[in-house]
């Protein structure tokens, strides 16, 4: 016969296991871990032309959805939008794949991304890129020509990093005059450029022919002293998960879409007016003439 303390003992284990299994149950299951985003991700880059760091990917995606909405209907998968306002995080982006696809205004990235990385160019948009060099109103010089030497006068052009600081140092240095860094002001936001050359911080000044500075030169009391040679413009890229069926079918979207009423005005409303569906040679061409050491012949 067990004794009493064995008794009780047991009935105590038994009461603890059935509180156990009674707490087990009704313990919350555990949260199940955030599913991985699906669908592809579309990298857009404005450079130093475009609204600034403030803007969100949420204003990115409603601006380019004429765009995305292609994209959806041409690859059969979603499309998320990530804004990239940093350079380094563009070109890191690519290199490792992360991006999927790419539009960009600095079009020596989205070039880059087609020779180094592995990508496909789909289009570049009309029209095409120019650098605008401008000068004050007042300005004494009337042609690029009258400006013999750049020394002992001022420049001022987007961020030293920026593409359309590249670019207008290419056309500069066909053009024999060499941009020297110790008197060349540099600045993140081309809008800075007008304020700069009206209070004679610097004679002439360095925009993209399609930024907001661009626009307003006569407002700002600014004439454009020399246009330069066409680049491409705002080229689209696909990555590596995207095949070549798919490159041409959304390649026939876009086209699509700018030969519609809707989508052309669609299209007018982020500045651009259709496409150019055989951009590779031109990107790539970009890319000789902005890394060359001696003046382009003219």
């Amino acid at each position: 016969m067990k004794s009493r303390s064995s008794s009780v003992a047991s009935a105590v284990l038994a009461f603890a296991a059935l509180c156990l299994g009674a707490s087990a149950s009704a313990a919350p299951a555990a949260a199940a871990p955030a599913a991985a985003p699906t669908g592809l991700l579309f990298a857009v880059s404005e450079g130093t032309s475009g609204g600034g760091s403030a803007v969100t990917d949420e204003q990115i995606a409603a601006k380019y959805k004429p765009l995305t909405d292609v994209m959806q209907q041409a690859l059969g998968q979603p499309v998320r939008v990530k804004y990239v306002r940093d350079f380094r995080a563009l070109d890191e982006g690519m290199k490792s794949g992360t991006f999927d696809l790419v539009i960009a205004r600095p079009s020596d990235y989205p070039a880059r991304g087609v020779r180094d990385h592995g990508y496909r160019a789909v289009t570049t948009t009309r029209p095409d890129g120019h650098c605008l060099l401008v000068v004050p109103k007042d300005s004494p010089y009337k042609t690029i020509e009258d400006v013999k030497d750049i020394s002992g006068k001022r420049l001022i052009l987007p961020e030293d990093i920026a593409y359309m600081t590249t670019f207008c140092t290419a056309e500069l240095r066909d053009r024999g005059l060499r941009v020297l860094p110790e008197q060349t002001y540099y600045v993140r936001e081309q809008a800075a450029i007008p304020f700069s050359l009206n209070n004679k911080l610097a004679q002439i000044g360095g925009i993209a022919s399609y930024s907001g500075a661009a626009k307003r030169l006569d407002k700002d009391g600014l004439r454009v002293l020399h246009t330069s040679r066409a680049q491409p413009f705002l080229p689209l890229i696909a990555g590596r998960r995207i095949s070549p069926e798919q490159v041409a079918a959304l390649r026939a979207g876009m086209v699509a879409l700018a030969d519609t009423p809707q989508g052309a005005s669609q299209l007018a409303a982020i500045g651009l007016k259709n496409f150019d569906t055989d951009p590779q040679p031109r990107l790539l061409a970009l890319l000789q003439w902005l890394e060359a050491k001696t003046p382009a012949a003219r």
